[in-house]
């Protein structure tokens, strides 16, 4: 990187934390919508909201009504619950899963966990119609299968706890880059990439912290973006949790809300209970134009 992309990328990355500051202030009938949607849910999704912080995250990445907003992995619409009717009749949500090809990768998969997988992907208007009247627009594909004419349309792509699976399987069917490569030619111009992800410590190896056991570091995810044509704008410790220390032999998994390998076990419950959720890294990234 020359002098003059270091310091616009500085520049750049002070200005754009400088709005997401700022943005809470300037947006404040939006942030009141957005507290009483997130107020207004059920019990069981607010539980989660001390770890997800649904509606720092959000300001964070400068979502707003209107917006045309990608949505990585819906799954049972966590987030989705939040983000249909905050975007209203004027803006879009579209869920992107993994491609098709992808499914088979895993172990623990079966044929007919596959055949629900894809049909849930055609069926995230369905899930946003149960969800709100608003209006908003909705539609489902995949990170491969991305219609042509929403290229180039997309304000926002949010890869909330997206990411590990799709490195995990680069180096055998290159699915991270493949989804990066679709996420550049989806977002505008001005397009925004929020990420949250389990975060691995530094000191990790490159092989423990490959994703198969949740965890990224963040410097490779910021490499990995980088290479993909983004920029890293700002970053934040919303989603931290210092408590997270994972060793050598530990997968996220075996923290709340899976309890993987302890929910027979009260003691070892516990103590997981005790650390909470992952420790997250929370970053925003912009396409990169052209002249940087």
């Amino acid at each position: 990187m020359n002098a003059n992309r270091s310091l616009r990328a500085v520049l750049l990355a002070v200005l754009t934390s400088l709005g997401a500051i700022a943005y809470a202030g300037d947006h404040a009938g939006e942030n009141a919508a957005l507290k009483a949607i997130i107020d207004a849910r059920s019990e069981e999704d607010r539980a989660r909201d001390p770890y997800r912080n649904p509606a720092d995250t959000l300001a964070f990445f400068q979502v707003a009504p209107g917006m045309t907003v990608a949505e990585g992995l819906p799954g049972r619409g966590w987030y989705t619950r939040i983000i249909a009717p905050y975007l209203g009749a004027d803006g879009a949500i579209y869920g992107v899963n993994y491609a098709d090809r992808m499914w088979p990768l895993f172990s623990w998969v079966t044929p007919e966990i596959i055949a629900q997988r894809i049909a849930a992907t055609a069926a995230l208007p369905t899930m946003v119609a149960d969800i709100t009247d608003s209006g908003v627009s909705a539609a489902g594909f995949t990170f491969e299968a991305v219609p042509d004419e929403l290229k180039g349309s997309v304000d926002r792509v949010l890869l909330i706890r997206a990411l590990h699976n799709l490195n995990r399987f680069e180096a055998q069917a290159q699915t991270r880059s493949r989804a990066l490569a679709s996420v550049h030619a989806m977002l505008a111009d001005d397009g925004m990439v929020g990420v949250v992800q389990h975060r691995a410590p530094e000191s990790a190896t490159d092989e423990w912290a490959d994703g198969s056991r949740g965890y990224l570091k963040q410097s490779a995810v910021i490499q990995v973006f980088n290479d993909a044509g983004f920029e890293l704008v700002a970053e934040s410790d919303i989603n931290a949790n210092p408590k997270d220390q994972p060793g050598a032999d530990d997968i996220v998994w075996r923290l709340p809300p899976s309890l993987r390998g302890s929910k027979d076990n009260p003691e070892r419950a516990a103590a997981m209970q005790a650390i909470g959720e992952s420790d997250r890294m929370t970053l925003l990234f912009r396409k990169s134009t052209p002249e940087s």
